[in-house]
């Protein structure tokens, strides 16, 4: 009978299809790794030339046309980015262009060199996501295969340019469907993880350290003080998600999409200039690490929403990550004043709450803030995220997300939004071929 079991089990084939996607995670996780490790060097030296030399974020503007004609007349087919791979996920239709990794590494570093406030998480995952799609045109694949090969690229991606291999793992899984896990993707989502992480370490890609210096024995009234943190957490990356579509479909009325970052670029640097400071363009990390032992300014959370949300729905190039980091840091870092929790967990709560509300990923944030604060924060990050994603809504700053199941049946599956997604899908799709431009 136990032979039997054992044979039933089909271990040879088992140990096949792990050598298969081994190899694959393999492949992939040191391309995307090396690719990674060059664009965090390149985003460091960036930044450090912007800082030095301020002036020049009166070029954004023309940093802005050139982003809007590369992509209006080169890269119409990879403009909605991480939404794309998203899409593609759900209703494979066509291997993802490669010009979509080039275009977004070198419009992301435009945006970051001249003033844009932005991320880094959009790059690295379609860097990720366009790379690992390249497989399915040398190799006979499944469908499914192929949407595995996307989770991996998501995963890698993710993976390296955060250094966090648990979080990129999840995150790739969970961002696809609010609710819903393909458990049968987690092996190789995860390979591919840690694969690239490491690459990325070994080809020099640097990142920051973080640390919260006293952590205080959890209890019903310290829940009680998490919940109150994860519901105003929740309400801001509401409000940034909210900001991006708004901001996004105001520029959409400009008929020209490459006038579209010209016209942002010129009110990003005359906001610059009036304020008279640069403290909210690009990934914000002086502030962030700032905003785990010192008191920062009341209204940096929100300056910086408004500027990334701004910069994103103009058309430049970059991520919400790192801003979501910096948003959620600066707010937990305010919330000081009336919750008595230390500041450096408050801080750390809400770098990942904020970003578990914003993408709907709240097991992956949790997983983040363990990686990058380490285990005693547990609990802590664990209730905000969660807290934060339900009052976060089911939308958020990927709009391509499905809905798989509701975060509280008060929702309704936001009534009628899983039968339109099929049509919606089409739409995107016509607007992309008739040449929308910058989404």
């Amino acid at each position: 009978m136990f032979l039997q079991d054992l044979k039933n089990l089909q271990y040879p084939s088992i140990i096949l299809y792990l050598l298969k996607w081994v190899l694959v995670a393999l492949v992939i996780g040191v391309c995307v790794g090396g690719v990674t490790a060059f664009f965090l060097r390149a985003l460091d030296w960036s930044t450090f030339y912007r800082d030095e030399n301020s002036k020049i974020i009166w070029l954004l503007p023309v940093a802005g046309f050139v982003i809007g004609v590369l992509y209006h007349y080169f890269g119409k087919s990879v403009v909605r980015g991480n939404n794309q791979l998203i899409d593609e996920y759900h209703y494979p239709d066509k291997v993802v262009p490669f010009k979509m990794a080039p275009l977004v590494l070198f419009t992301t570093l435009g945006t970051h060199l001249f003033g844009g406030s932005a991320g880094r998480e959009g790059t690295a995952v379609q860097m990720g996501g366009a790379i690992a799609d390249q497989l399915s045109r040398f190799i006979d694949i499944t469908s499914w295969d192929r949407r595995l090969l996307i989770i991996m690229g998501i995963s890698a991606g993710f993976s390296a340019v955060f250094g966090t291999p648990l979080a990129g793992a999840i995150f790739a899984l969970e961002v696809l469907v609010i609710g819903r896990i393909r458990f049968e993707a987690l092996m190789p989502s995860m390979l591919i993880a840690i694969i690239a992480d490491q690459s990325c370490r070994f080809f020099g890609g640097a990142h920051t350290d973080y640390a919260v210096a006293v952590v205080p024995n959890m209890s019903i009234y310290n829940i009680g003080l998490t919940i109150v943190a994860g519901i105003c957490f929740g309400i801001i990356a509401r409000i940034f998600s909210k900001s991006t579509h708004f901001w996004s479909t105001q520029f959409k009325r400009l008929n020209y999409p490459p006038l579209r970052p010209v016209i942002g670029g010129i009110i990003i640097a005359g906001l610059v200039y009036y304020m008279g400071t640069t403290r909210y363009l690009g990934l914000g990390v002086p502030v962030i690490i700032e905003s785990f032992s010192q008191q920062v300014l009341p209204y940096d959370f929100i300056v910086k929403l408004l500027f990334t949300t701004f910069t994103l729905g103009a058309g430049f190039k970059g991520g919400e990550v790192t801003p979501l980091f910096f948003v959620g840091a600066t707010l937990g870092n305010v919330l000081v004043w009336f919750l008595p929790l230390p500041m450096d967990l408050l801080a750390a709560m809400g770098f990942v709450a904020v970003f578990a509300g914003a993408t709907n990923t709240p097991i992956a944030c949790t997983l983040m803030g363990i990686e990058l604060f380490g285990v005693e924060v547990g609990q802590y990050v664990a209730v905000s995220c969660f807290i934060a994603y339900l009052f976060s809504g089911h939308s958020g700053i990927y709009s391509s997300q499905k809905i798989g199941s509701v975060k509280h049946p008060i929702f309704d599956i936001e009534k009628g939004k899983i039968l339109s997604e099929i049509v919606d899908f089409r739409r995107r799709k016509n607007e992309e071929d008739s040449g929308d431009g910058l989404s």
